[in-house]
């Protein structure tokens, strides 16, 4: 019996979370530490699943599945291939730079991690889900402790509209993909929730058109499409700097991704009839978010509207239906993940010191805090898909899949990365070089050596996969000629 791998990884975070609850609340350096070896543990392991994954075999492979409710057909079946699981190790990566980012935290920091940890399994067990109904459980796992994050330790300002805002949305999201994945079950005629059995399952073309807008409008609203992505700026601004990180690092990947899983993969006829539609609105997604997030002034807004904008380009990736339509959008989550929490932590840093977002009123921040302004430079050459950083190894696949299916969409979307360095040079200048106002000068201080271990190891995968795509590209691939055997060759 092989050693049960994606299991542990799961429920590593959520025991964390519960031991961390026995620690006496004032005992705050045993609650970091015990966090931060929980977190390390998670990222070893993930790591260690992400380079043992065998590319010469492919398919789901560490697949473990155990028999829950069998009158149902529910399974707690599990398994990885080449899509998930760099998601897998995103979301152990940003676990493990969240809570480095999070050592600060002081008000109450064991109910933070417990509830941060809680979160960090519902993602896991959604990206290695094989079975339908465990896929819908570690969802709402998910969803439920972003709240709880948000209200009670984020901004003041906006927390209880935005958390209840996002909560909402979600909700209203996973209730429609529910329904349809209702649907697949009583129509499959097999009695089971499991999603490889599914992929078999032999629904009607009418079927699959009538439902695959509920099952994939449903989980990409998780993912931010347009015109159901205005709660993720609102998300981004009022959560604390970990929560931010997770919520543009993995959160929002985790609706694409099921969008993928259940809606493009399981419904494939419905994919091809409705994805000509889904590529205008990542269209919108894609230009009008670069537009907004240019004329932001709080540094979060523009991280959070250039998500809106990044996360556009996978769900037009997805909905290219062609190769390198697709190992473009399964490199862009990875990338965008990394490259988002690199942002929301360095934005938090700055936040800390400066007790304001606001561009016009910071400046020359280089000088105190260096390590910090190349961190976001390699974030921001991501950001602008420069050749040399994993943007470009996401971004160039994703453009060439999508000029095959339709070149003026091509064209338009290419806007966006002018839009994009526009709104990055400035944030760079205005926040980081000129002169520093007075009222700073003397008070900011660089940042702390655990800071500086997560933006480097963040950073560092960046350029790693930037300079080395091999490191990932091929993966990626490998997990995209599945999808592409359902869609018929599509």
């Amino acid at each position: 019996m092989q050693f049960p791998i994606i299991s542990v990884i799961v429920f590593i975070p959520i025991l964390a979370g519960l031991l961390i609850l026995l620690i006496p609340s004032d005992r705050k350096t045993e609650i970091r530490v015990t966090a931060l070896a929980a977190a390390a543990f998670a990222l070893g392991l993930s790591a260690w699943l992400y380079f043992s994954y065998d590319l010469g075999v492919g398919g789901y492979q560490f697949v473990e599945q155990y028999t829950w409710l069998k009158e149902l057909g529910i399974s707690y079946h599990v398994g990885v291939d080449g899509m998930n699981v760099p998601l897998v190790l995103l979301t152990g990566v940003v676990m493990f730079t969240g809570v480095l980012i999070s050592w600060g935290v002081d008000d109450r920091p064991r109910e933070f991690f417990a509830f941060l940890f809680i979160l960090a399994t519902g993602v896991f067990g959604v990206f290695v889900a094989l079975d339908m109904f465990m896929l819908f459980f570690f969802y709402e796992i998910a969803v439920f402790p972003m709240y709880l994050l948000i209200v009670i330790w984020g901004w003041k300002v906006s927390r209880e509209y935005a958390a209840m805002k996002l909560t909402l949305y979600l909700f209203i999201g996973s209730v429609i993909a529910l329904v349809g994945a209702l649907a697949m079950y009583f129509a499959s005629n097999l009695g089971t929730f499991d999603m490889i059995a599914l992929e078999g399952a032999g629904f009607s073309a009418g079927f699959q058109k009538f439902w695959f807008p509920f099952v994939f409008m449903g989980f990409a609203i998780l993912g931010g499409i347009w015109p159901f992505h205005n709660w993720s700026p609102d998300g981004h601004v009022a959560a604390p700097t970990a929560v931010s990180m997770f919520h543009a690092g993995v959160l929002m990947k985790l609706g694409a991704f099921a969008a993928l899983r259940v809606g493009i993969m399981l419904l494939p006829e419905g994919a091809k009839f409705w994805m000509p539609f889904i590529i205008l609105l990542t269209i919108v997604n894609v230009v009008y978010g670069a537009y907004i997030a240019m004329v932001q002034t709080d540094m979060k807004y523009v991280i959070g509207f250039s998500s809106v904008s990044h996360m556009g380009l996978v769900a037009m990736g997805f909905a290219t239906l062609n190769r390198e339509g697709m190992i473009g959008a399964g490199v862009q989550m990875f990338s965008h993940g990394v490259m988002t929490a690199l942002f929301f932590a360095v934005v938090g840093m700055i936040y800390d010191r400066a007790h304001t977002r606001q561009i016009p009123e910071l400046g020359g921040f280089s000088k105190k805090m260096p390590f910090v302004t190349i961190a976001f430079i390699i974030g921001g050459l991501v950001s602008m898909g420069m050749p040399g950083f994993s943007g470009f190894v996401a971004e160039f696949p994703i453009f060439m899949g999508v000029w095959k299916f339709q070149p003026w969409i091509a064209i338009l979307a290419s806007i966006s990365i002018v839009i994009t360095a526009s709104y990055i040079i400035r944030i760079i200048s205005k926040v980081f070089f000129g002169k520093m106002p007075e009222a700073y000068a003397d008070h900011i201080h660089d940042v702390t050596v655990l800071d500086k271990v997560a933006l480097a190891l963040l950073a560092g995968i960046l350029v790693i996969v930037g300079v080395y795509p091999s490191i990932m590209v091929p993966l990626v691939e490998s997990g995209v000629d599945n999808i592409l055997r359902l869609l018929g060759g599509a």
